[in-house]
């Protein structure tokens, strides 16, 4: 019997030996812990199956030249970095883990908003000075601001849930209306224009669209509640880098926690810089990441609001279960 070869992209050690276990001997793995790219397309010139993070980008050449290819699984919820009309195309499937992380990357929200809330990142780095003065230290309680919740889906839900539970006044901005969840979480629906202009504290929950791309820009902006905190563990492209750039700089944020984030792509390899011919524009956003890194009511963490131990685990039990049924010709989380 000719066993189904699969390979697997962006892979810890830790993660290739739960995968590991998953499978028996009619499957044989391949593990790989760098990105599948144009670069090392050979690499998958003979396997059936192959399953990548977000920093992999399928391209129409990847897709054309992986002959082989039945199915792409990505272990994320979004698949913008897959071509799916080349997929679609070429007869190759898609799948993703819609559901993994919501109450984790909800709590990395929260993480991110009282570490900026109560000064706890510039406490840190005093404190490891020998420093215990508590000059300039000073917060705020969260009890009784307002937070705007933009995406009021399954991440935003437990969101909301949490401020409730720090007695916040919450509001949200969301295409599709939850009638349900707004009663029994007594949830008041606003306009963007509404939510900008009275959030203590803003939050972004919503997928990446082009409905949402650049939702927050520069033409609106100016709205947002000067001295506001702005949260984004969703996508950076919801909000525009100029506009993103342009509220901290003027204060109209009056903190910023960030976990995704222009460019985040390329710090995976800055320490290639200096061997690689990098494009202007790259080279450009990492110097606005690192200007933001410098300042001190700025937090970036490296994209990693869904890796908990538990949401991992999820995300890799629902990938082995999506590649198997699809085999098994049985139910699976398809996108194309």
């Amino acid at each position: 019997m000719t066993k189904t070869k699969i390979a697997f992209f962006e892979i810890t050690s830790d993660e290739k030996r739960y995968i590991k276990k998953q499978f028996d001997n009619n499957f044989e793995l391949f593990f790989y812990k760098d990105k599948l790219d144009e670069e090392n397309i050979s690499l998958i010139k003979d396997v059936d199956v192959v399953s990548i993070f977000i920093y992999s980008k399928i391209t129409q050449k990847i897709i054309d030249d992986a002959k082989k290819i039945k199915l792409i699984a990505t272990r994320s919820t979004g698949f913008n970095h897959i071509n799916l009309n080349e997929a679609q195309k070429n007869k190759v499937c898609v799948c993703n883990v819609p559901y993994y992380g919501e109450n984790t990357v909800a709590e990395h929200s929260f993480a991110l908003i009282l570490a900026l809330s109560r000064n706890v990142h510039k406490a840190y780095v005093r404190t490891m000075q020998g420093n215990y003065s508590l000059e300039g230290l000073r917060g705020f309680d969260l009890k009784n601001k307002t937070i705007g919740v933009i995406g009021a889906g399954s991440i935003g839900m437990h969101v909301i849930k949490m401020a409730k539970g720090f007695g916040m006044k919450v509001i949200a901005f969301d295409l599709n209306e939850n009638h349900m969840m707004k009663e029994l979480l007594d949830l008041k629906y606003v306009s963007l224009e509404e939510l900008l202009s009275t959030s203590d504290v803003l939050t972004l929950h919503c997928p990446y669209t082009e409905q949402t791309r650049y939702l927050i820009n520069m033409r609106n902006i100016h709205l947002v509640k000067k001295g506001a905190l702005f949260i984004n563990t969703a996508r950076s492209e919801i909000i525009e880098p100029s506009a993103l750039y342009y509220a901290i700089d003027n204060g109209i944020f009056g903190g910023a926690g960030l976990d995704v984030f222009e460019g985040e792509e390329l710090a995976l390899e800055e320490n290639q810089m200096l061997t690689k011919n990098v494009a202007v524009e790259n080279l450009e956003a990492i110097m606005k990441r690192n200007i933001l890194l410098r300042r001190e009511n700025v937090i970036i963490t490296p994209h990693m609001a869904f890796d908990s131990f538990e949401a991992v685990e999820r995300i890799l039990d629902t990938t082995v279960r999506n590649i198997k049924s699809f085999i098994a010709k049985e139910n699976y989380h398809k996108v194309v």
